[in-house]
This record gives structure tokens, sequence and C-alpha cells, in this order.
């Protein structure tokens, strides 16, 4: 028998609380031997059985994340690719009935590979190569999103190549415009601000200079604007703001489309809450409105962090436990900085619990750390345990389902984790754990 505790808590859960609900996959319940399940599975069965460090998602969960986002944005919602990306997920969010944003010839590959339908991939890139653009274009692209004067040329370029061998292109066009809005997050995500590497600026005429010069090329081709203001945004007036600077250029170019971007934010931590996504799209479809955009303008967005981040857990083993009297207590895990670039990286904050006692508060204050040689291994700054912790625990962080295994490295020659998929009482696993043969065929000195 399990126990499945409310979605809706009372009041915001403290540091020294059970890990808040929240945080978690929406399959998640609980064992009656206290054992944290997720899509029923035992966490810590798991871990013994498929070994540790191990990413774990919840099928149902990013399921219904790509439902709620169809529902609120519409046929052109694409998934940002980037947060995570394998055949399966790309598989998954296809059949949901999104697009895929995908920002390298890479991406691309994997969900060709996956099935997925040219039509509803949307290629990125600030620096796409003329490989790149050219695979797009061969493969039916559903559209390409400009982002320079060079990737223009290159364009034209291609095209001409193709009209003379192929026939015509079905790719459809973007502008991405940097709209000048600055958005509150980490300044390393932030990409709407006028100094930025993304896009053409709104305030130097850069973006109407582009438009005039692509259209030329591809003609009514060239559909729409697309803008993108940074990454983990909570406050939604952002949002506002950016179509609010964007009005202005709707109103003056002919264009049927508007993609907003992602960046959503989502919870790591007991006492944050976040927007949800269609909350999201009714403030941008209020703004819309209010700014006078055409009502028959197809207005997009691109979630990623938004689908997945909450729908995986990370599973590590504690190997270490050094007590510094006076200073702190580590925590070592089998994992680190290679798994989750993302606390080295921006300072993000995650919490830790034990999947064996998810119920348990946690008044310990430790800090979590890799197994990678620097001092800056940190997987979890300000982690609560409960006070029977101990060496051989199965250790988890919530929240790691966007840019874990997306940005995870070999450094150290660390092999990269495997992914588990769970669904009704199955681990299927997507992603197997990378080798030290792996590695070594790569190798060739």
């Amino acid at each position: 028998m399990t126990t499945s505790p409310g979605r809706t808590l009372m009041g915001v859960p403290g540091p020294d609380d059970p890990i808040g609900w929240h945080l978690l996959p929406d399959s998640s319940s609980v064992l009656h031997d206290g054992h944290l399940a997720v899509g029923g599975v035992d966490l810590v069965d798991l871990a013994s059985e498929v070994g540790t460090p191990l990413f774990v998602y919840d099928e149902a969960h990013i399921r219904r994340r790509c439902r709620e986002a169809v529902e609120a944005f519409g046929e052109g919602v694409a998934y940002g690719s980037k947060a995570f990306l394998c055949k399966a997920m790309a598989r998954l969010v296809f059949e949901e009935g999104m697009g895929i944003d995908v920002a390298s010839g890479g991406e691309m590959q994997v969900a060709l590979a996956a099935g997925v339908s040219p039509s509803k991939l949307v290629l990125h890139g600030n620096n796409k190569s003329y490989e790149e653009l050219s695979l797009a274009f061969r493969a039916g692209l559903g559209r390409i999103v400009v982002d320079s004067f060079d990737e223009i040329d290159r364009i034209s370029v291609l095209l001409d190549e193709l009209s003379t061998s192929s026939g015509a292109v079905s790719t459809k066009f973007l502008i991405r415009v940097t709209p000048g809005v600055e958005a509150h997050t980490h300044e390393y995500v932030r990409t709407g601000q006028d100094d930025s590497k993304f896009g053409f600026s709104l305030a130097s005429g850069a973006a109407a200079e582009a438009w005039k010069k692509l259209r030329h090329i591809v003609g009514e081709d060239l559909v729409g604007v697309h803008a993108h203001i940074g990454s983990q945004i909570f406050l939604l007036d952002s949002y506002v703001a950016e179509v609010e600077a964007l009005s202005s250029f709707l109103a003056n170019h002919p264009l049927e489309e508007l993609c907003i971007g992602g960046g959503l934010g989502v919870a790591y931590l007991n006492g944050e809450r976040a927007p949800s996504l269609s909350q999201w799209a009714e403030v941008v479809r209020d703004a819309c409105t209010r700014m006078g955009i055409p009502p028959q303008t197809r207005i997009t967005a691109e979630p990623g962090r938004s689908i997945v981040a909450s729908s995986a857990i990370t599973l590590y083993r504690i190997g270490t436990v050094k007590h510094l009297p006076g200073i702190r207590t580590y925590v070592a895990v089998d994992g680190g900085m290679s798994d989750n670039p993302r606390p080295v990286l921006y300072g993000s904050g995650y919490e830790a619990f034990l999947p064996r006692s998810v119920h348990s508060r946690r008044p310990v204050r430790v800090t979590v750390v890799g197994k990678h040689c620097e001092s800056g291994d940190v997987v979890v700054n300000d982690a609560r345990l409960p006070s029977d912790f101990h060496v051989g625990d199965v250790l988890a962080t919530p929240v790691t389902g966007a840019y874990g295994y997306s940005m995870a490295s070999n450094y150290n020659r660390v092999p990269r984790p495997p992914v588990i998929f769970v669904k009704d009482g199955q681990a299927k696993e997507v992603l197997r754990r990378e080798t030290i043969e792996d590695m070594l065929q790569l190798d060739i000195g």
C-alpha cells in the first residue's frame, strides 16, 4: 500500500521540513516502508539495481506538462530541447503534440533519428554553420530562426544552390530580435538585453534592416519574429515587457507569428513557487491583446525547463562524511559537477533528501559535494538531511530534469550516468551508463 501526500501544501515548508512535495515528480508516492516511489518504482531499490549516480524521469509528469503547454499555446508550441534531449524524450514530446526547438545539428539529428517530423522542428543558434543550415533545408525543417546578417548571407547562397539541384525549399523563417528587456535572472542566462550575442537589436534598427534583407531573399516565407529574454524567470511582468517591446515591430512589419521564447522559471527549493505554463500563456495573450497585436497572429513559445525539470530526480550514494567541528560537515557523493554543473556555473540552489525516509524532517545542515578534484565541486551548498544519515545511504536531489544530463561532462574522466524513465511500475533505460571503454574508443592517440 502507498500513500501520496496532497500536492497543495498548507503554507510554505521551511528548510528543515521534509522535502516539499511540490518539488517531486507528479507520480511520486510513499510506500509502506517510507521509501519514495516515482512512477510506481521504489527509488532505493532502483538505485541498488542500476547503481548510482542515476537520473530518474517520471514519464507521466512530462506528458502532462506537454499537454498543458499545447493547450496553453496551441499547435506551434515547441519543447526547448537543450534542457534535456534523447531519442525517447524527442518521441515523447512529439507524441504529445509539441514541436521541438533544436539549437545545433546534433540536436536536430537526434530528433530526426527519433522519428520526429521535420516540419515540427525549429532550428536556433547564433552561429549556425553552412552544414547545419544545409541539413535543415534538405530535411525540410518547419522553421529556422535567423540570428545574424552572416547567417542571412549563408541562407542566400544555400537557397541559390538548392534551387538548381533539388527544387523548392519548404522551410519558413523567423527573425530573432533582442528586445532590450533585462529579465530578473542570472546574468549568464539573460538573453534579451541589447548587449547580447543573440539576435538583431530593435533599438539600433538592426532588426528592421534584417527583416528587409531576409524578406528580399525568402519573400513570404519570412513569417514571424522571435525573442527570448532569459531563463529561470519567475516574474511574468518580464514577458509583458517583452510583448510591449515587440508590438511596434509587428505593427510595422507584416508577420504572422510571434514566438516569445522560453525561460519560465521552476521551483528548486522548499520555499519557492513558480507560475504554471497556463498562467504564463494567459499573461502573454492578455499583453498581446492590450498591445493591439492582431488576434490571428500565432502566439507560440518554447518551454524547456518548465516541461522537464521537476520530472526528474538524481540519485547518488554517500561515500564519505567529514565533520569539521565549528566549520561544516561535508557529505561526498559519487557524482558531482560532471552530472550537474549548474551550482558551479550559476550558484544554483537545490534540496537534498533521503528517499528511504521521504517524510523525515531534515535538521542537520551539511554541504553535499561531489568526487571531483575541485573545491568548487558542490552539489548542494546548504543541504538539510535527517539526523540518521550515514555512509552508504542513497541521497536524492530533486528538480534535476533540466540542464543536468544535457550539460554533463567527463571531467576527471568520470562516465556520465544513465537515464531511466519510469511509468506504471516499470523502469526503462533510455540512456545507458557511459563506460571507461566508451571514452577510450575516442582516444586514438
